[in-house]
């Protein structure tokens, strides 16, 4: 791996790990956080398409990449609801780990992955090592009654969100592009469900998420998914550093947001909460790293 390649690697570790810090940071309610998000991700991707000259995709193409946009965001709202539960570092390795798991298991039901017992057996292990290790993570030394009913809760959300995450990485499959063409659509897909979502909770009564500036604060928060989302495509392609190695770098992007969240904002474990979280976290990125080279 030349030095260009490791940098390129290294953009989604680094922007996706940072970015539940960010939208966290910024603050506003999870309408301000979507809407905010969605439109700092298109405005990068249509940039970046106009920049490269990529042609816009149709038919199934068109479709499936916006339903995979959408899936992203309807799946990323209930992420956001989830955040105030427990904190971003304690949600981001459970989301973690369902994405993997939900991935994995749509790969051997639909894709055929896996396909030997051998294989069934490691890639078992492997999602129960992850399960293990997003348990460790949200570990507490003390248990209030209020904690445990956030957790129970916030667990409910996210189990229900990795659905939107699955779809996130299945409908492309359905497609005859590669990801940068498919960037800019699924971007689309993201920005009409949070305007469709802010447009709901306003009819609702609640605020209008478009008169609020805090919502156009979280456009930052968009450049950092769509930074990570670019370089992590790029990064995949033969000639840097290949599907494989791309995104296992990827998936250590959930060290980076745990950790970020513990000391930027303030959600502090104890010692002993801490070394379990570690432990926690290698052992997804560990058993992240057996699934793809089975």
């Amino acid at each position: 791996m030349n030095t260009t390649a490791l940098l390129i690697g290294l953009g989604p570790v680094i922007a996706w790990g940072f970015y539940p810090t960010v939208v966290t940071k910024i603050g506003g309610r999870p309408v301000n956080q979507i809407l905010g998000s969605t439109l700092g991700t298109f405005i990068f991707a249509l940039a970046f398409s106009q920049i490269n000259g990529i042609a816009f995709p149709s038919g199934n193409d068109l479709l499936f990449s916006i339903l995979s946009g959408a899936s992203w965001a309807c799946a990323q709202i209930i992420t956001f609801i989830a955040f105030p539960l427990v904190g971003s570092s304690r949600v981001t390795p459970i989301s973690t780990a369902i994405q993997l798991v939900g991935t994995s298991l749509f790969g051997i039901i639909a894709l055929g992955s896996w396909p030997t017992l051998n294989d069934k057996i490691l890639g078992g292990i492997a999602l129960l090592l992850i399960i293990i290790g997003a348990t460790m993570t949200v570990w507490t030394e003390k248990k209030s009654h209020t904690e445990q009913g956030n957790l129970k809760k916030a667990v409910i959300l996210l189990l229900i969100g990795g659905i939107g995450y699955v779809g996130y990485s299945a409908f492309p499959q359905a497609t005859s592009i590669d990801g940068m063409a498919s960037f800019l659509p699924q971007s689309i897909g993201m920005l009409l469900v949070a305007i469709i979502y802010a447009i709901v909770l306003a009819i609702r009564g609640e605020k209008s998420a478009f008169t609020e500036s805090v919502s156009y604060k979280n456009i930052i928060s968009g450049f950092f998914f769509g930074f990570a989302a670019l370089t992590y495509l790029i990064s995949a392609q033969p000639n840097m550093n290949g599907m494989t190695t791309a995104f296992i770098l990827s998936q250590t992007n959930v060290i980076v947001a745990t950790l970020s969240g513990i000391y930027l904002l303030g959600q502090r474990k104890t010692k002993k909460e801490m070394f379990i979280t570690l432990i926690g976290l290698l052992l997804i990125v560990a058993a992240a790293t057996i699934t793809v080279f089975i």
